[in-house]
This record gives structure tokens, sequence and C-alpha cells, in this order.
């Protein structure tokens, strides 16, 4: 039962991991940008929902609502100021634009909650399921993260295949100059690229700070890289290879700290990156884009 236990909390976190690979790997198959701001999204949204609670004294689900508007609104604001200026760049420019809105998130936090930690109140309805005779139990924050990435994979899918905007944004990530002829608008497809990415942000902040009640300015760092290995091992650009990589990164990374080491389980997961960089750039199911010339 113990290995099973350290799968489920494996899936749960790989579930988290691929709610926050989908805003990567949505803003880089559309905007064709890696934004390395999102996992600080993921602490704001974490920050918003915390003093909703704690300080409007708001009950859990409108504070989680709170956070995913409060995120959405921030990930449109982001890409209007900090990436459209920017569209055309080269890449390191935008890294570094990148990495100092990073900067900017994480300070800004600093200064207005301080540097200690703050404990979180869950925001999880459902309670601990108990199986195998009281052998194995289920806590309710690992239900939720699974149900979480289920539900957003589904919808998600239903609304790039199924909505006038979804398929703007699949015309886009295909050709932007020939999207622009067909009467799409281009900076509002990205500029709801990016909504939808942080609006996923803030509920995957939400999930993982109900798992691992601990909030700080840095909480989103390294979650935020773990979840962009996530997205590059399934296939950037892809949204069930988000959810593949996910899992598969949950997965590894929980029974490395369980039979190998808990100090070098974070090692282990960015070996996977290398691997797969070198023996499979695209990913498990990504595209090899070939350039015109």
């Amino acid at each position: 039962m113990t290995f099973i236990s350290y799968l489920l909390s494996g899936i749960s976190l790989g579930s988290i991991y691929a709610i926050i690979a989908l805003g990567y790997t949505m803003v880089y198959g559309i905007a064709k940008m890696l934004n390395f701001a999102h996992g600080d999204v993921i602490m704001v949204g974490g920050y918003v929902s915390f003093m909703a609670m704690s300080s409007a004294g708001l009950p859990a689900l409108p504070a989680v609502l709170l956070s995913v508007l409060v995120c959405t609104v921030l990930g449109v604001v982001i890409e209007r100021i900090a990436y459209k200026p920017l569209r055309g760049a080269n890449s390191l420019a935008v890294l570094i634009t990148a990495i100092g809105v990073s900067y900017l998130l994480q300070n800004l936090a600093l200064l207005i909650f301080g540097a200690n930690p703050k404990s979180f109140s869950s925001v999880v309805p459902l309670p601990a399921l108990s199986l195998a005779e009281g052998k194995l139990t289920i806590s309710g924050e690992t239900l939720t993260a699974i149900l979480a990435c289920v539900i957003v994979m589904i919808c998600l899918t239903a609304f790039i295949n199924k909505t006038r905007a979804g398929q703007a944004m699949l015309a886009v990530s295909e050709d932007k100059g020939a999207a622009t002829l067909m009467g799409v608008n281009v900076n509002s497809t990205i500029a709801l690229t990016f909504a939808i990415g942080s609006a996923l942000a803030a509920l995957a902040g939400v999930l993982l700070c109900s798992a691992y009640p601990t909030l700080t300015p840095t909480t989103g760092a390294m979650p935020g890289i773990k979840a962009f290995v996530a997205a590059v091992l399934g296939g950037i650009g892809s949204i069930p290879g988000a959810l593949i990589g996910g899992l598969l990164l949950g997965v590894l990374e929980n029974l490395s700290k369980a039979y190998i080491s808990s100090k070098l389980s974070d090692a282990i997961v960015f070996s996977v990156l290398i691997i797969v960089l070198v023996v499979k750039p695209t990913g498990i199911l990504g595209r090899k884009i070939m350039e015109k010339v």
C-alpha cells in the first residue's frame, strides 16, 4: 500500500504540474514565447487567495475565484506591457524580460507580505478517502488536484476545438500572417492565451498551497521551473503533452524522494530534461517544425 500511496501523491503533484505546464505550452504554441514569469503568477494567486480568506474573511470558493480573476488580469497586463513590444525580438531579449518580470513580482510580494512564510489554509472541500480497510488513505487535496486536472484538460480541449476563440488560437499558432488575413485579431488572441494561462496558474497555486501549506514570495519559482520541464518532456505546444509530462514528472519526483533520496529528487527531475533534449528535443508528443527559407 505504501507504493500506491506514493504513486497517488505523485499523480496529485503531477496534476498540479500539468495545470501549470498548460500555461507554458499554450503561450509557446500560440505566441512562440516562453513566459518564465509564469511561476510567479502561481505565487500571486496563492497570496490573493490567502489574503481573501485571512483578511477579508471570504469562504474558500469566492477566494479561489478572486485569485483566478486577479491572475487573469495580471496575465493580460504582463503580456501587454512586457511581451507585446518584444514580438519578433530575439529569444535572449524575451528571456531577459521574463526574468525581469519574475524578479519584479517576487520583490513586490516580498515588500508587501514580507519574507516570513504564511500558513495557508486548505481550500479543498473534499474529505479524505479511506480504502482497503483504512490501510490506504487518499487526502482530499490529492483527490481535488487530480479531479481539477481532468476537468481543466477536458474543458480546455473542448474550448480549443469547439469555440471560435479556440479556432483563432489554432490559426495564430499555425501562421500569424495568414490568420490576420482571415480576419483573426492576433493581439486579442495572444492576450486571451496569456489570460487563460494565468488563470490556470492561479488555480494551480491554490492547489499547490493547499497540498503544501506554506506560502512565501518564492513559492512558485521551483514548481514553475519543474512545470516547464514537464511541458518540454511532453512536447511544448501540445496540450495532451503537458498532461503526460506533468504526470510523469510528478510520479518520478515523488518516487525518487521515497526510494532514492529527497535531496537528489530535483537533480533527477532536471536530468530528465537534459536527457529529453538530447534524445528527443521535441518531447513525447511535440512536432518538429520545419523552418521556411
